[in-house]
């Protein structure tokens, strides 16, 4: 099938006509959530398991947690293919993501720039398995919010900047452990390519409209938050974090930033960019 199950849902929900005034505005509030609700399923789905796990899975298990995290990854993957809540083609994402986010992991975490500090089975060298689902889970959110949003964009580059820029971004995340770090320039470029971009989504029939640098820092705060939550859960943890937790460094937010400019880039696999209209 083409769509999940919730493009249904979701298009009764658009053509109900709730009213005008505080009605309406209350039904697009609830309509918003609801549908950010749905975009960000996987990875909501992924943290309530990393806090689960951490307050609730025994200490002498004969599954370590972290095998049990990516066995519980698998399956909820494989149950929103077979019950048509998510598309082979946002599979498809997730799976770049995955391959995408485990390579960096790996070159990461030999490098000292986090550790997983808990046994597994299931893992590839210091990286346990399910560390690549939740970079699948950010494909997943912005290949899904896509489609249910129906974006569409104005003044957006070409797209050959944005591999290049991209690919430039992704380099720079390795090579900056020998060369000199150009994140700054990185930014400069973004915001020099992005500026006049506008993304266009409908909510409820209307499509309205905010610049795409916004909306890049809006879902770079929420994938920190989320990063803050993953640490509090001891999936894995950063330097300073090993004697007791503490909130993610606010650099982590450029860095969270960047990578929207990538997953960008790899959604627009699936996804094509279109103009309003």
């Amino acid at each position: 099938m083409r769509h999940s199950r919730f493009e249904a849902v979701r298009l009764r929900l658009e053509r109900f006509d709730p009213g005008t005034g505080w009605r309406l505005w209350l039904y697009e509030f609830v309509l918003f959530g609801f549908k950010q609700g749905w975009a960000c399923l996987f990875g909501g789905l992924m943290l309530a398991l990393l806090l689960a796990t951490h307050f609730l899975y025994p200490e002498n298990a004969a599954l370590h947690r972290y095998d049990f995290l990516t066995l519980s990854a698998i399956a909820i993957q494989a149950a929103m293919l077979a019950f048509r809540l998510e598309t082979w083609a946002e599979a498809k994402v997730i799976l770049i993501f995955h391959i995408v986010g485990t390579v960096m992991e790996l070159f990461k975490t030999a490098a000292g720039s986090w550790i997983y500090p808990e046994a597994s089975v299931l893992h590839i060298g210091a990286v346990p398995l399910f560390s690549g689902f939740m970079y699948a889970a950010v494909g997943s959110y912005i290949a899904r919010v896509w489609r249910i949003f129906d974006f569409r964009f104005t003044g957006y580059p070409a797209r050959w900047a944005t591999w290049l820029l991209a690919a430039a971004i992704y380099v720079n995340f390795f090579a900056h452990h020998w060369l000199p770090d150009i994140r700054v320039l990185l930014f400069a470029v973004t915001i020099l390519l992005f500026w006049r971009t506008r993304i266009h989504f409908r909510n409820w029939r209307d499509h309205r409209w905010m610049p795409l640098l916004l909306g890049f820092l809006l879902v770079a705060l929420f994938i920190w938050d989320a990063e803050n939550i993953g640490t509090f859960a001891r999936a894995w943890t950063y330097p300073g974090q090993e004697d007791g937790w503490e909130m993610v460094s606010l650099a982590k937010l450029g860095s969270w930033f960047l990578l929207m400019l990538i997953s960008f880039v790899l959604v627009e696999l699936v996804s094509p960019v279109r103009k309003p209209g």
